[in-house]
């Protein structure tokens, strides 16, 4: 965001006529594909994150510690979608926020909540992996309801504090020149930071998480190695009772699966991230167009994850079956062997 060459008073903005924000220079066929990509986004994302949504909370088959946090973060990501990127697409494609400050606020700041809501899950599932494979004796009085309860507290309530306590209070914005200017002459309305809260945005709320997923992923990726040679090299009669505790199956679908989420999450995050702890120290120089591109990569980590899920857990693609074909609303004993690797 080039904000060096704005007016420096109110007195010198710009006249639109009768129009609240600035005339596009966008052609309007860049805009249609520029829609056209978004709104395909945003539908798979509110659409596959709606099936898991239902199916876990439907199907009492599927009804596990891993389940509910992934039955959360999907609502985290069905709520990015419903209702973050239809106006983040207007605002991204028209260079404009037409829907006045005082929803500005409220949207940036569920915005950033809703972002930070899904990193938070994303490490916590991979905490509830790490336990499952690595100390699967220890799992079922680890992973208790109560405790998938104080992750889920933890996940929502701490980015909803800092989220609407940091954009309610413009705290992000103190010190940034010309800023109150740029809303007011141009309707902006993107979630900006200075030096201060971009560098701890950046620290607690992307590295610390991004860096415990990379190291779970680590050991459970050695943890696997070992399960698997241990039971390779076990007598025929003994292996049977050992991969109740040890799967090789189980263990290397576990890390595959979440080396490919922590994959995705690095690679949709970290450049938004790392925009934003490094243009505060540029002098905003960073190219709007720029920072939305980055944005919108971020909130395709919400696309993705329930494309993830329908291609690494069957019980996925059954779930979207059955309610496709309307069969969800007969009796439950139909579903009896519906999902036989739920729990795996």
């Amino acid at each position: 965001m080039d904000i060096t060459s704005i007016p420096t008073d109110l007195s010198s903005c710009p006249k639109f006529g009768n129009k609240s924000c600035p005339p596009t220079n966008r052609a309007l066929h860049t805009r249609l594909v520029m829609y056209s990509v978004m709104a395909t986004a945003m539908m798979i994302t509110i659409l596959g994150n709606l099936v898991i949504i239902i199916s876990i909370a439907h199907f009492k088959q599927l009804h596990s510690p891993t389940n509910f946090l992934i039955l959360s973060m999907a609502t985290t990501d069905f709520l990015l979608g419903l209702v973050i990127m239809p106006y983040n697409m207007v605002r991204s494609v028209e260079s404009c926020w037409p829907f006045g400050d005082g929803f500005c606020k409220f949207h940036a700041s569920f915005d950033m909540m809703l972002s930070l809501t899904s990193i938070f899950h994303l490490c916590s599932i991979a905490i509830d992996r790490f336990y499952a494979v690595c100390h699967p004796l220890h799992y079922t009085t680890t992973m208790t309801t109560s405790t998938i309860k104080r992750l889920l507290a933890f996940c929502w309530s701490a980015p909803a504090c800092f989220s609407f306590g940091l954009v309610l209070s413009e705290a992000n914005v103190a010190g940034m020149q010309g800023y109150e200017v740029l809303v007011a002459c141009f309707k902006f309305c993107a979630l900006t930071f200075n030096k201060f809260w971009g560098t701890v945005l950046f620290t607690p709320c992307f590295f610390t998480p991004g860096s415990i997923m990379v190291g779970i992923y680590g050991k459970i990726f050695i943890v696997s190695k070992r399960h698997a040679r241990v039971i390779s090299n076990m007598p025929e009669n003994t292996k049977g009772d050992m991969r109740k505790n040890l799967s090789k199956k189980k263990d290397r679908k576990a890390a595959k699966t979440l080396g490919i989420i922590m994959g995705v999450f690095l690679a949709c995050w970290l450049p938004c991230f790392l925009a934003v702890l490094i243009d505060p120290y540029l002098g905003y120089s960073t190219p709007m167009v720029v920072l939305d591109v980055l944005v919108w990569l971020g909130y395709f980590n919400s696309t993705f994850n329930p494309l993830i899920h329908g291609f690494f857990y069957p019980w996925f693609g059954n779930a979207l079956k059955y309610i496709v074909s309307g069969r969800i609303f007969r009796s439950h004993s139909e579903t009896s062997n519906l999902f036989p690797e739920a729990h795996s």
